[in-house]
């Protein structure tokens, strides 16, 4: 089974490999098959295809068993970009797997690299977060969760709560963030606009064009903290339970690569306690 990338927008966003591999498949899983069948006929591919998504992947995940087991090819597509990253196929690729055939990556556009490509943030690593929780509360404590990652934070999200999420960021991330907007991209209104986070909620109250389409939201890493983060603190309090002061300031720097005079004044300050 090939699970194949396919374009995030412009149809021409499509690698030779993939191409050849949907031209020499048997069947093509996708999520809607009328969607994908536009890519096909734009590339002049007559392949079968079946609908695998959300609600019917581990009855269909069976179906490409069957395929597979009969000697034949599968390429497995999503509406854009890359099946199982935000899109369904963890699951059928899972069961594909489990059932000892072979799972091919077809690699190719992908809308959370593009915009970060794009984006000008100097963060060394990001966190690929994806779509938020629908639901208000979910989404405020899955943000909540975030606020201390030191890296760029990935997410995507629909036109619908683009607004609301935008406003839960800016409201829960402490620290002076950028907010990076990339919109629509590789389509006919592609949009990528930089701004200070807690100027976002403005900046798309100003115009109601900018909610519209798909959107990737970058938001900057979390400023350095003072002292010692959490994981630090956790270490240097366990090492400190067991060992004198001395020896769990020495350990706990070798574990966590802190500076040894910030733990020993952390541990002071935590026997002190």
């Amino acid at each position: 089974m090939y699970v194949v990338a396919t374009p995030i927008g412009n149809l021409a966003d499509i690698t030779l490999r993939a191409l050849e591999v949907l031209r020499g498949a048997d069947l093509v899983a996708c999520e809607d098959t009328r969607h994908v069948r536009r890519l096909l006929d734009h590339h002049g591919i007559a392949a079968r295809t079946l609908a695998l998504h959300m609600h019917n992947e581990n009855q269909t995940a069976q179906r490409l068993l069957g395929e597979l087991a009969a000697g034949r090819s599968v390429a497995l597509v999503s509406d854009a970009c890359t099946p199982a990253i935000s899109d369904p196929g963890a699951r059928a690729v899972a069961a594909v797997r489990a059932a000892g055939f072979k799972v091919i990556p077809i690699p190719g556009a992908n809308a959370a690299i593009a915009a970060l490509s794009a984006a000008g943030l100097a963060d060394p690593s990001f966190l690929f977060v994806g779509f938020l929780p629908p639901k208000v509360g979910a989404r405020r404590t899955a943000i909540a969760a975030l606020t201390e990652v030191e890296a760029t934070l990935v997410f995507h999200e629909a036109p619908h709560r683009v607004r609301e999420t935008v406003a839960d960021l800016a409201e829960l991330l402490p620290g002076p963030r950028t907010l990076v907007v990339a919109r629509e991209l590789s389509k006919l209104f592609e949009q990528v606009e930089a701004m200070p986070l807690a100027e976002a909620p403005a900046w798309f109250a100003a115009d109601a064009n900018r909610e519209r389409g798909e959107f990737v939201l970058l938001v900057s890493a979390a400023p350095p903290r003072e002292g010692l983060d959490a994981e630090a603190e956790r270490v240097l309090a366990a090492l400190l339970a067991e060992l004198p002061l001395k020896q769990a300031t020495k350990l706990a720097a070798q574990i966590t690569g802190k500076p040894k005079n910030l733990l020993y004044e952390r541990a002071l300050a935590l026997k002190g306690d």
